[in-house]
């Protein structure tokens, strides 16, 4: 056991806090070894780990899409290209899907500026089912007549 990380030397090199580690450990995305004072000691594959967590968490999956996906990777070795590989399949539809949304948000951002309403119960950001939202852009209510 004298090759293996401690919780604290493993969240220091993860940049993370002890207390998500321990987290990740309840949870299965990885595992540790118990001294036999009842110690946690990690192998330091887990570091590997630990990084196709945090980049999964940065696409936008879910802890459960997560704990699915690690499933897959094999337990007792870091990731290989070929497990990344097969990990990330699928990734990039995702962050599309994410872009694509930050595209339109930044446009409605632009356009709700640019009309002035302000409105949090008849703007079309705030409410996207408002039926103001289906006249046109711009302070709709003002301008019907």
């Amino acid at each position: 056991m004298e090759d293996l990380l401690t919780i604290g030397e493993v969240a220091r090199r993860a940049g993370l806090a002890a207390s998500a580690i321990r987290f990740y450990e309840s949870r299965g995305l990885i595992h540790a070894e118990r001294t036999s004072s009842g110690q946690r000691r990690f192998r330091r594959d887990v570091l590997r780990r630990i990084a196709c967590i945090r980049i999964a968490q940065r696409v936008g999956l879910s802890l459960e899409e997560i704990v699915s996906a690690l499933a897959g990777l094999p337990a007792d070795r870091a990731p290989s290209p070929e497990d990344w590989r097969r990990l990330t399949r699928g990734w990039g539809e995702r962050i599309d899907q994410r872009i694509a949304l930050l595209e339109a948000l930044r446009g409605g951002l632009t356009s709700c500026i640019g009309c002035g309403c302000l409105s949090l119960r008849t703007c079309t950001l705030s409410n996207p089912g408002d039926v103001a939202a289906a006249l046109g852009a711009g302070p709709q209510y003002l301008l019907d007549e």
